[in-house]
């Protein structure tokens, strides 16, 4: 498309201009050089996030929903930091799968310490992790710049978010349009780009965003914690009244005011009874059905938050009910039916965009969700009982020192032998 200086051009300069301003033959000066400017039609995504200014949206309440809004309630908060904290909490590991059929850590890869330790020069593996997870449910899709030396990635470098279109030719060509911060776009290439997103999409590309599908619950419930404030600031917290078909004296109204405010007000007032004067009588004020039903919104749509994000009810802090011993199972229901989803979705984008063809044989990426499932110390000495046998055990005591960051042993890495014991084994030897 042509730029305003070339429309100019060729209107013949009929604008005035300054002398200062002329250049050769009579004509003005161009203020800098052609720029090519990029056309964006009406029904474009691009320019309806631009007029949504940072990608908010309006719900049901008429409330734009940011997610700068959406952070400020308290459940949304807690299950955005819980999913994304755990996911940048548990370790990544790069794994390789050996001939033998043994699996190992693939240390010696580059793109282990990227995954494990320092995935760029200004943020940490967890650091990386948490903000992708993030972006990936505030957004729906999380996006990356793979940084490669030597043919191999060294860095993934997280690209500004809402600033990326993945495109999909009539040839079935998967591209990346990144719009620059500064101005201008530039097509990226599959190979150039890690990415991945929510687990729903509706058009098989780009992940549906959470704030999206939650705008609505989302401005209710900043509708109800604004009617709340309302209520704290405009209107009247008093917890009864006294009444009387007489009327009260100056005399008594004093004593009986002195009375309220020296025994009966503030943190260390009595908890006796109130001497009532000239046919006074005490009526306690209560709740009003609308207060309640205010208290009752607010409490359903925190429920709703949550369904919108699967975590479970307690992890949130604020179920009524006691878990006690039972919170074991309560991270296994996190772990199964909230972030299991995340894992498999990290895992295969890894592969997928990662690894070249011929890694992707023998090489695959595995979070260790360990550190979720452990239970208490006496739980995991019950279960690293069973895991090292006697008859049917399945852990090494190297393996189960390494499962308590422990340092191996030497003649640590064999199975014992079924019907015999660690005496046994070192007199046979």
């Amino acid at each position: 498309m042509s730029s305003p200086d070339d429309y100019r051009r060729a209107a013949g300069y009929r604008r005035s201009v300054s002398p200062e301003r002329m250049g050769l033959a009579g004509k003005p000066k161009l203020s800098g050089p052609i720029v090519a400017y990029d056309a964006y039609d009406l029904t474009d995504p691009g320019l309806l996030e631009m007029m949504r200014a940072g990608g908010s949206r309006v719900g049901v309440a008429g409330i734009s929903v940011s997610d700068k809004m959406a952070l400020r309630n308290s459940t949304f908060f807690r299950a955005v930091s819980l999913i994304a904290g755990s996911m940048g909490m548990l370790p990544l590991h790069l794994m390789r799968l050996k001939a033998d059929g043994s699996r190992e850590k693939a240390r010696d890869h580059p793109l282990f310490n990227v995954l494990h330790r320092k995935a760029n020069d200004f943020q940490t593996a967890s650091q990386f992790k948490s903000y992708m997870q993030t972006c990936a449910l505030l957004d729906g899709n999380a996006y990356a710049l793979k940084v490669r030396s030597r043919g191999a990635v060294r860095q993934l470098v997280p690209l500004p978010r809402r600033c990326v279109r993945p495109q999909l030719s009539d040839t079935f060509e998967l591209t990346f349009r990144y719009d620059r911060p500064s101005g201008g776009s530039v097509i990226l290439s599959k190979d150039d780009v890690f990415h991945f997103r929510a687990p729903i999409s509706l058009d098989g590309l780009t992940g549906v965003s959470l704030l999206d599908i939650a705008a609505d619950t989302l401005s209710i419930s900043h509708r109800a914690l604004a009617a709340t404030g309302r209520v704290l600031a405009k209107g009247t917290m008093v917890r009864g009244a006294l009444e009387t078909d007489k009327d009260l004296g100056d005399e008594a109204y004093g004593r009986l005011r002195e009375s309220l405010r020296d025994s009966f007000s503030g943190a260390d007032a009595d908890e006796d009874f109130l001497i009532l004067e000239e046919g006074l009588k005490a009526k306690v004020l209560t709740g009003t059905t609308k207060d309640n039903q205010l208290v009752e919104m607010r409490r359903l749509e925190a429920e709703e938050v949550s369904r919108f994000t699967g975590a479970p009810r307690p992890l949130l802090m604020f179920d009524e009910t006691s878990w006690g011993s039972g919170i074991q199972q309560l991270g296994l229901f996190f772990v199964t039916y909230c972030l299991l989803q995340w894992f498999v979705i990290w895992e295969e984008a890894i592969w997928f965009c990662l690894l070249s063809p011929v890694e992707q044989e023998t090489m695959y990426a595995k979070f260790n969700d360990g550190a979720l499932l452990r239970g208490s110390l006496k739980e995991q000495a019950e279960f690293l009982k069973a895991a090292l046998g006697p008859n049917t055990g399945f852990f090494t005591p190297n393996e189960a020192r390494e499962y308590m960051d422990k340092n191996p042993l030497a003649g640590g890495d064999e199975l014992p032998r079924p019907g015999t014991t660690a005496a046994t084994i070192a007199a046979d030897d």
